[in-house]
């Protein structure tokens, strides 16, 4: 099985921590799924970015793709990556890389991936690589600057909010 990698790089207007702040928050995820896609959360058991387990279906018209991601560690103190643990893919590991810079943050995209063989395969040639995947994260970075922007988010971490609630 070859395991392709995909990065996309973009210099984001806020710090590395609300960068962070920002994917922490629950809304984020749908804000950054691609219309016409529909992102349909089943579970979300994360007590963090770096922890825990989120069962999601993505909705391509009406054919419905589930997924499994674990969220772990990234490479950096501000960075995690989600892991598939079962989903359409062979093998799907997505680092998100958040790094402070002088006048704000870069956020890297890395993702390594593998095809399953046969029809299947087929279908997320179609869907997650190449120019498609191109175009989701061209989707996703704008976005994610845009809600960056507007402020629109809690600047704090939510997963902190919800446990100092429970």
């Amino acid at each position: 099985m070859k395991i392709k990698t995909f990065t996309f790089r973009s210099t984001m207007p806020a710090t590395a921590t609300e960068l962070r702040a920002l994917h922490a928050d629950p809304k984020t995820f749908s804000h950054l799924t691609m219309p016409p896609i529909i992102l349909q959360v089943l579970r979300d058991d994360r007590n963090s970015l770096t922890n825990g387990e989120i069962a999601f279906r993505l909705w391509f018209g009406p054919f419905p793709v589930n997924w499994l991601a674990r969220h772990e560690s990234g490479p950096t103190p501000e960075s995690f990556k989600d892991v598939q643990v079962k989903g359409p893919l062979y093998f799907w590991e997505h680092e998100h890389v958040i790094e402070s810079t002088g006048s704000g943050s870069v956020l890297t995209d890395r993702i390594r991936f593998a095809h399953k063989p046969g029809l299947s395969g087929l279908l997320t040639r179609l869907l997650f690589d190449g120019l498609p995947l191109r175009l989701l994260f061209v989707y996703r970075h704008w976005q994610t600057r845009r809600l960056l922007l507007s402020r629109q988010f809690e600047k704090k971490d939510p997963f902190q909010l919800r446990a100092k609630d429970a």
